[in-house]
């Protein structure tokens, strides 16, 4: 396996535990359309996807780029409006300023890569203080013709933006569709995040080297990380 060089981190659901708050704004939105409610199971079928395969799958046909953008800001209006009322949620996961505070302190290499479209960037970035880490112009995300997960373009994207191989990046994903992705790029190691009772089924999915519940974990033996 090559030297890792560089760590690609998805966002939504790793750095930022908000599935719950898109769960909800999914479902007010379907709501809004006079749709029928959406089922847990459903919900796990568009964790980690971009906006245009949600929507597609909601309403069962393909979209326009109009009709995405249209429907799009819709429901990410919803979400962002979410976020500002529950300030208690809408925060960096456990550990993880600990974490990235360590990755700058030592120099370390490392981008989003995130199914998120421009304006919830934009949000995240704002809100969340995410410059004190990132450079926004290195992040990978949904710019509408991009593929997303479980397609492996946005994590080709964000290793190219660093300049490095995906064999030489290490990926933190919590959802299936994001693992594949990561796996579909050939990159050299992947971390499943997510609560212990999942890390049975975490583990299974092709191309998971470790389970960690959060950022914690990661510190506890950081000459560790970059070991496959």
């Amino acid at each position: 396996m090559s030297e890792l060089k560089g760590i690609l981190f998805d966002f939504n659901g790793v750095l930022l535990w908000d599935s719950h708050l898109h769960d909800i704004s999914w479902r007010r939105f379907a709501e809004n359309l006079g749709r029928k409610t959406i089922s847990d199971e459903e919900m796990k079928h568009i964790h980690g996807r971009t906006n245009r395969g949600c929507l597609e799958y909601f309403l069962d046909r393909e979209l326009s780029d109009e009709e995405v953008k249209k429907y799009g800001n819709n429901k990410e209006s919803i979400y962002r409006q979410l976020c500002l009322e529950r300030p208690d949620e809408f925060k960096l996961a456990p550990g993880a300023i600990k974490f990235l505070n360590y990755l700058k302190t030592h120099g370390s290499t490392f981008t989003i890569a995130t199914s998120s479209e421009i304006n919830n960037l934009k949000f995240f970035f704002e809100h969340l203080d995410l410059a004190k880490w990132f450079d926004f112009n290195l992040v990978a995300h949904d710019d509408g013709t991009i593929e997303g997960k479980p397609a492996p373009d946005l994590y080709l994207s964000a290793a190219e933006k660093l300049g490095l191989d995906p064999s030489t990046c290490l990926v933190i994903e919590d959802a299936r569709s994001g693992i594949k992705a990561a796996h579909n790029a050939r990159v050299g190691k992947i971390i499943a995040l997510g609560p212990q009772e999942r890390h049975s089924e975490l583990a299974k999915i092709e191309g998971v080297n470790q389970t960690i519940v959060d950022f914690y974990d990661l510190l506890e033996d950081t000459s560790a990380l970059w070991k496959g």
